[in-house]
């Protein structure tokens, strides 16, 4: 019993481990720009509840939509690597589902704490992390396929 309970616990360590040492390394600023869908939120799947964050790093810039409302508000660089946003303005609609309701609280968490932005793997898919205090945010860009996924050669449909 001892021995399956140790293999199982290895096992879990060993999943959480590749998890969480996704491949990852501090984000240039220039890098951000453009839309970035959330995908993990603290580690659990929340594509559902379609938050969008775009930078602007031109204009220190933030706007996109938390779930339930649209937000927008000033970056700001307090150190190498960590950024907050001082005054995040939002529309005032109610969440459709509890995700959503879950999600925004987060993100404006996040954003209010100030983070530091990484880029990261996870699970195959290229992307960012945000990781405040709190919370640690997994974003996809919008616009970029999965290479792993999406490199198929099609020519062939197309032959005769």
């Amino acid at each position: 019993m001892l021995h399956r309970q140790i293999i199982i616990l290895s096992t879990l360590v060993a999943l959480l481990t590749s998890y969480v040492s996704a491949e990852t390394k501090t984000a240039k600023l220039d890098k951000l720009n453009g839309n970035w869908h959330l995908r993990i939120m603290d580690g659990m799947e929340v594509r559902k509840a379609r938050a969008i964050l775009g930078f602007d790093i031109a204009k220190m810039e933030l706007d996109g939509f938390d779930g339930c409302n649209r937000i927008n508000g000033a970056l700001q660089k307090n150190s190498d690597t960590n950024i907050t946003i001082p005054m995040l303005m939002s529309t005032k609609m109610a969440c459709r589902e509890p995700i959503h309701h879950w999600v925004s609280q987060r993100l404006h968490e996040t954003l209010a704490e100030g983070f530091s932005i990484t880029e990261a793997k996870i699970n195959e898919v290229e992307g960012i992390i945000l990781k405040s205090p709190s919370h640690e945010l997994f974003f996809k860009q919008m616009g970029k396929k999965n290479s792993s996924f999406f490199n198929f050669n099609f020519n062939f449909l197309f032959t005769k």
